[in-house]
């Protein structure tokens, strides 16, 4: 593995030139790839008919953990990407490209129809005999140290992921509970937990997708998380993967497929083993919902809000018979998992389009919940901004516009009058200045970025498309005495296209619609102000 310098400071960039260092091959291409959950950011860099992955990292321990851990992996002969350079920082990184293919595409057609197919199940089985491999082979001689953020699952872990649910989830549906009685229903769980001795590698994110298929076999990739930890964890994640929805018949073949598997490196007790994957079981489960929560309803990610319907039909099941005697916490969960919100809607497949997404209402209108922030969802009192007919010219009061830019990165803006009324424009086909280094001080409130845009022909002729439906809504919502519209511009980062934008449309409404308040929120650049 080679350290090299390399130069200019987009991650783009600074992997192309690391690609280069490396290879010795001019780098062609750099294509962003999903990252799901993640806050890296992952790039095909692609040159002289050789591709790696490229990985832009937030945090160099994190970083430095992959890097060892899959060192370590490959040596012991495991299924895991060779890393190929790191950056003097430690923040970048290349890895062998394994391909397009993940687990949880390969099985894409069973997850829908809900039948899993022979070849699809015999993948299935082959992926999860291979985790005790990497937890106890994988484990051997590995230094725990360069873990991150920590070396063993412990019990500040486990609490940490309790509340996560608790404040990102549970509050959010608006049940009441005793904070006392559920703080100890909590630390029970977490004794529990804690109870055993099997520890080994847990790889803490083993799910399909971050199993890709390479040559016909299963990869394992993103494990940075991982620690020593016990093997339970990582079966629940698995086998229980929220949009999976595996036939009972089935995923009691995976769990007896790991456990076979396993024997080959540890004397396992079967009967105890089920025993104790059920609590692992449950607390993955809320550990997921902390996460949806989080990701879907604070960041405003539609795929994590259409998956909580998956994992509450998990959590019903686990209640049916629950692992632990929790007086508080299992009424409580028994509660939320019926709040009609969450129901599944069977119409279409698991992952089918807008119109038979199970859970897809609730997509649309925000689970029913309130935001992390807990200020609640309000979109159907717009209903008290529509006077009755007659009285349309009655009451008038000013209209309000508020002209918000936002990153999509981080969601779309709340809209605090709970009208739910107005426009949100995407700015990201528009040429974007924070490619050029030389911009990427400034946003687009400076005159820099003006002037960028300035010979730039695709800006007004969007902004004319944007006026001219904004200047109709205006005077439509003046006629009709409304007291509030939203208009909101998004790009990638919240700080040069979407914010020029948002600018130039206060301008032309202050200026047009002198009857109106126009209020500016730029909320990636903590900026607010009239126009």
């Amino acid at each position: 593995m080679k350290k090299t310098i390399v130069s200019g400071s987009g991650p783009d960039n600074i992997l192309m030139s690391l690609f280069e260092e490396c290879s010795g091959i001019r780098a062609e291409s750099s294509v962003p790839l999903s990252s799901s959950g993640s806050n890296r950011k992952y790039f095909r860099i692609s040159g002289g008919g050789k591709s790696l992955v490229g990985v832009a990292g937030t945090d160099v321990k994190e970083n430095e953990a992959f890097v060892c851990m899959a060192g370590h992996f490959r040596s012991k002969g495991l299924r895991v990407p060779e890393v190929m350079a790191v950056s003097p920082d430690g923040l970048y990184y290349l890895q062998e490209d394994l391909g397009d293919c993940s687990l949880f595409d390969a099985v894409a057609a069973g997850r829908e129809s809900g039948n899993y197919s022979p070849q699809e199940k015999s993948l299935l089985l082959e992926t999860v005999s291979c985790l005790p491999e990497i937890q106890f082979k994988g484990a051997e001689g590995l230094d725990f140290s360069v873990c991150w953020p920590e070396p063993e699952f412990n019990r500040r872990m486990v609490m940490a992921d309790l509340n996560y649910f608790k404040y990102c989830f549970l509050k959010a549906t608006g049940l009441e509970f005793n904070e006392a009685s559920l703080e100890k229903d909590f630390e029970l769980l977490a004794e529990k937990l804690l109870e055993g001795h099997d520890y080994a590698f847990m790889y803490r994110d083993f799910q399909a997708r971050n199993v890709m298929i390479h040559d016909g076999k299963p990869y394992f990739i993103d494990f940075q998380g991982g620690k020593r930890g016990p093997v339970h964890y990582d079966v629940a994640s698995f086998v229980w993967q929220a949009r999976a929805r595996y036939p009972e018949p089935f995923r009691d073949g995976l769990v007896q497929a790991y456990i076979d598997a396993a024997g080959q490196y540890a004397r396992i007790d079967a009967g105890l083993f089920r025993s104790r994957l059920k609590l692992f079981v449950l607390f993955r489960t809320l550990q997921v919902l902390g996460a949806y929560g989080f990701r879907g309803l604070f960041e405003r990610k539609p795929h994590f809000l259409r998956s909580i319907p998956y994992a509450m039909e998990n959590l019903r099941g686990i209640l049916e018979n629950p692992p632990v005697d929790c007086p508080c916490l299992v009424p409580l969960l028994r509660l939320m998992a019926e709040l009609p919100q969450f129901a599944m809607q069977e119409q279409g497949g698991a992952d089918a389009g807008d119109n038979g997404i199970p859970g897809d209402s609730m997509a649309r209108t925000d689970a029913g919940l309130t935001s992390c922030s807990g200020r609640p969802d309000s979109r159907d009192s717009a209903a008290r901004h529509d006077l009755p007919e007659g009285q349309e010219n009655k009451q008038r009061q000013e209209l309000e516009v508020t002209v918000c830019s936002f990153s999509y990165k981080k969601g779309l803006p709340e809209d605090p009058s709970g009208n739910g009324g107005g426009y949100v424009f995407d700015c990201r086909a528009l040429p974007n200045p924070g490619r050029y280094e030389y911009y990427r001080r400034f946003t687009g409130m400076d005159a820099e970025v003006v002037e960028f845009f300035g010979d730039k022909a695709e800006v007004p002729a969007f902004l004319g498309h944007v006026f001219s439906l904004a200047d109709a809504h205006v005077e439509r919502f003046i006629e009709r005495g409304f007291t509030h519209l939203m208009v909101c511009f998004g790009c990638t980062g919240g700080q040069h296209r979407s914010v020029y934008c948002a600018e130039r449309t206060a301008e032309h409404l202050a200026g047009k619609h002198p009857g109106i308040r126009v209020t500016v929120v730029h909320r990636e650049q903590n900026v607010q102000h009239g126009a």
